[in-house]
């Protein structure tokens, strides 16, 4: 192991149990973890943001040349003035600090929120909406080569009646008693199944990091001993 790689090691270990030591009780070490992981973050998340979309997709495009020698691919593009104009409300987002030209940054917000709306709205219709109505819209009865595909069936049925009657606790214009309470009490048992599956998949994927901090700190206690 290498000087550098041990380093590592050992600020790996020491910023785990420092994270860990919140099982405890709140503590400055704890807090120190905190505040260094989320500036690292930001810190991080803010330097991609600069490199990889203000840089190309502003200054690229405004001023090329100006950009050449850290963007060589820029500098073959020609200059684009219209780029100008998300840079101006760019910058009115910042008039938030200065007091009295706070209100400047409403227009920015509203230019930011407004598109974001719409644009998304066409994406996630399609993909999540029109995507989940196409994949429950299956036919109750498979066939294969060798007849009936029992398991395939069954589990279309199971699929189609969880999301009627998923539905159905949701249709509050009708009182929920005979045909209908039942059907819409097997929906929380649906809904219940789903969030319990979900929260399931949750708790895995935390414990997959646990696994993998547990095996940092094996290495680390193996560099000691």
């Amino acid at each position: 192991m290498t000087g550098v790689e041990r380093i590592e090691l050992w600020i790996g270990a020491l910023l785990t149990l420092m994270v860990y030591s919140f099982l405890y009780r709140d503590n400055p070490f704890y807090k120190f973890a905190e505040h260094f992981f989320v500036g690292i973050t930001a810190a991080y998340a803010m330097v991609l943001a600069f490199w990889n979309t203000l840089m190309p997709n502003c200054f690229g495009q405004i001023a090329p040349s100006l950009v050449g020698h850290v963007l060589p691919t820029a500098a073959e593009n020609p200059a684009n003035p219209v780029r100008w104009i998300p840079l101006l409300f760019g910058l009115l987002l910042l008039a938030r600090l200065v007091a009295p030209l706070a209100y400047l940054s409403r227009w920015a917000m509203a230019l930011v929120i407004g598109y974001a709306a719409g644009a998304n709205f066409t994406r996630y219709l399609q993909s999540d909406f029109m995507g989940q109505v196409r994949s429950s819209m299956v036919p109750l009865l498979v066939r294969d080569a060798g007849g009936i595909a029992y398991g395939s069936s069954l589990s279309n049925l199971v699929l189609v009646a969880g999301l009627i009657s998923a539905l159905a606790y949701f249709f509050f214009s009708k009182e929920h008693t005979g045909m209908f309470g039942r059907a819409s009490r097997f929906g929380i048992w649906t809904l219940m199944v789903a969030f319990g599956a979900a929260f399931g998949y949750t708790v895995m994927a935390r414990v997959s990091l646990l696994i993998g901090r547990f095996q940092h700190l094996g290495r680390w206690l193996g560099d000691i001993f």
